[in-house]
């Protein structure tokens, strides 16, 4: 009978260790060494510490567990608990995900952040609706345009097939005449390879990630817009845990967020000397180019400012005002 007690009672906290820890599934969309997922991973760590190993974060980078067009789904879903994902992505579902793609809106690490602080709110209420709660967001360096032939204006792009990543890159494409394929960075590098697109609009970082330097030769800094990632997490799976728990996911995300956009800004040059250093010319778009894009871009806020209607010109409004 002792015996039997003491195997009981081993088995009793043995079943409530497992009861205390809680595992959870964290898709990423990017490479494991894009500075994206080492943050990721990092918060994953800093999670797993501050709760001494009641809650694991096992993060699968570059759409290894789900595809970067579906962690919005898994997650909202509970397939995944927790998980990485581009917000602008989603602009066709509600143009407030998109805020940080319309061209030269906020073309600096600066405005990024001011435009952030506008529009969070707007955006954290659109996870909420639909059961997610977003806990950070980091951006990626400004984006420039890649091609495979020197760039002196809007007119060299006609033709072009352009990797298109957001609704906002499709429409570039359509406004400046280049042909859209709508391909995830995880699919970057095969289709550059293999001639499916010949230009890019993208990050200095996601060039790196894709050694786009061996399929084209040219990249125009244009810092047409910083777009961000966002870590979004089941509202459900959120609550299911005490306290403690929650407040060290809290401050585990602030963290990564404060962490995330300092790394975004100190590498970006860095990543734009690789290019560089690599074989690519690495040049500023001509004053006529860039007047040309501006355009592009002007067209572009007034058709997102119309789609998103009163909330965007408050949040738009906001952002102006600091």
């Amino acid at each position: 009978m002792r015996i039997t007690s003491v195997l009981l009672a081993a088995f009793a906290l043995a079943a409530g260790a497992a009861q205390a820890q809680q595992k959870w599934d964290m898709p990423t969309p990017y490479p494991a060494n894009n500075f994206h997922t080492e943050n990721v991973q990092q918060f994953a760590t800093d999670v797993e510490k501050a709760t001494g190993g009641k809650l694991v974060l096992t993060v699968h980078a570059n759409g290894s567990l789900f595809k970067a067009p579906e962690i919005k789904r898994a997650v909202q879903g509970g397939q995944a608990q927790i998980g990485e994902l581009l917000l602008s992505g989603y602009s066709n579902e509600d143009p407030m995900f998109g805020i940080d793609s319309v061209p030269f809106l906020a073309t600096s690490y600066a405005d990024a952040h001011k435009l952030w602080n506008a529009s969070r709110k707007a955006v954290e209420d659109r996870f909420a609706k639909q059961g997610m709660k977003l806990l950070y967001a980091v951006p990626w360096p400004p984006q420039g345009i890649y091609a495979n032939k020197e760039l002196k204006s809007i007119a060299d792009m006609k033709g072009l097939k352009m990797r298109t990543y957001n609704p906002a890159t499709s429409r570039i494409a359509e406004l400046v005449g280049a042909q859209p394929a709508n391909i995830q960075a995880a699919e970057l590098a095969q289709a550059l390879a293999t001639g499916v697109v010949n230009a890019n609009i993208t990050s200095g970082a996601t060039g790196y990630d894709s050694k786009s330097w061996e399929y084209v030769k040219y990249f125009y800094d244009v810092q047409a817009w910083l777009p961000k990632n966002a870590v979004i997490v089941n509202q459900k799976a959120f609550d299911g845990l005490d306290k403690a728990a929650q407040q060290a996911v809290l401050k585990a995300a602030a963290d990564a967020e404060a962490r995330g956009w300092k790394v975004s800004e100190e590498k970006t040059k860095w990543y734009l000397e690789q290019l560089a250093k690599n074989g690519m010319k690495v040049e500023a778009p001509s004053p006529a180019f860039k007047a040309e894009l501006k355009k592009v871009g002007d067209t572009m806020t007034a058709e997102w400012l119309k789609s998103a209607g009163a909330d965007g010109q408050a949040v738009i409004d906001a952002y102006r005002k600091q």
